[in-house]
């Protein structure tokens, strides 16, 4: 297979994900583009936006989110195989992709998502963007899975959470990892917080809001899924941890049996799975790690091939 240059490996990591659009923003400042994007989850979102010309469309509708807008996107849907249907996010890619396809993208694009039922890995390299983004990020429990090709398919991050094998296999010369976990939940899952809760004077509320039978049901399910702070987390802080935690443990696993050339991962301490809202903070963050590695990159854009178009140093 003929060599394809240079390729980015762009992570999951939910609003953490912000931190792509900073990273591919100095690098296209530098003039540097890649040969191959591929993605999982988040990382999918940002790399299709990037391929398909997008990126500056998502970077203004992330930094327009407040936590009352971000509220606002969560259509919730009841029965059902998910909390969140997920439309309203899929009317906002098909504003600007709707007539995209996978293949018509330079660079080349790849989106990771991970089959229901069997747990098989599949790239996406076909097709319609939107729905192959769908797909890999679709968080099982919180958004629904996609059906694509007769085949149910789930977040991407569960089989595979920073995809330098798929730019390996696609023939990439040199692999840039983005990395969105550094180890974060390693810390805080063995250190919990001491608190203590009356649980009679839990359960009394319990019941005297049953049967006062008067609470908004939209909003007790907004309740339920985004919590309250004197209470037990939410159902949705749970499964992203829950989801966090095994996100970090196999990336860590699958970057060590095919490290990428080189890694870089955000300094994102501090940013919940959930805020989307701060996407101004995470996308400097993304800036400031790409521009503290400018050097390794340039090197490996020359190394890949790419070195005629590199306007050094970044003036950002």
């Amino acid at each position: 297979m003929e060599k394809a240059g240079l390729a980015l490996a762009l992570g999951g990591g939910a609003a953490r994900g912000w931190a792509h659009i900073g990273v591919l923003k100095v690098l296209d400042a530098a003039g540097i583009r890649p040969d191959i994007i591929a993605g999982t989850s988040i990382g999918a979102v940002v790399g299709g936006c990037y391929a398909a010309g997008k990126l500056d469309e998502l970077e203004n509708y992330a930094r327009s989110l407040t936590l009352r807008s971000m509220i606002r996107q969560l259509d919730f849907t009841l029965p059902g195989s998910s909390f969140i249907s997920g439309d309203r996010i899929a009317r906002r890619l098909n504003q600007h992709l709707s007539h995209i396809r996978i293949e018509h993208l330079s660079p080349r694009f790849i989106a990771v998502a991970t089959e229901l039922g069997t747990g098989c890995e599949v790239w996406l390299n076909k097709g319609p963007l939107v729905p192959a983004l769908q797909a890999s990020y679709a968080l099982p429990g919180i958004l629904k899975p996609m059906r694509i090709n007769g085949r149910w398919l789930m977040d991407g991050a569960f089989v595979n959470p920073v995809p330098v094998s798929v730019c390996r296999a696609l023939g990439a010369r040199y692999v840039i990892a983005v990395n969105l976990h550094n180890g974060m939940v390693s810390r805080s899952s063995h250190l919990p917080r001491q608190e203590t809760v009356n649980a009679e004077e839990a359960y009394c509320d319990a019941v005297e809001t049953a049967s006062r039978g008067r609470l908004n049901p939209m909003r007790y399910l907004r309740r339920q899924l985004l919590g309250r702070k004197e209470q037990a987390p939410a159902i949705t802080r749970v499964m992203l941890e829950a989801f966090n935690i095994t996100q970090d443990r196999i990336a860590r696993s699958r970057l060590a049996g095919d490290p990428p050339d080189l890694i870089v991962t955000p300094r994102l301490e501090g940013f919940g799975l959930f805020d989307f809202h701060k996407a101004g903070d995470a996308i400097a963050r993304g800036e400031e790690i790409a521009l503290r590695h400018i050097e390794d990159i340039v090197r490996a854009a020359k190394a890949a091939g790419a070195e005629a178009r590199i306007a050094y140093p970044v003036a950002m």
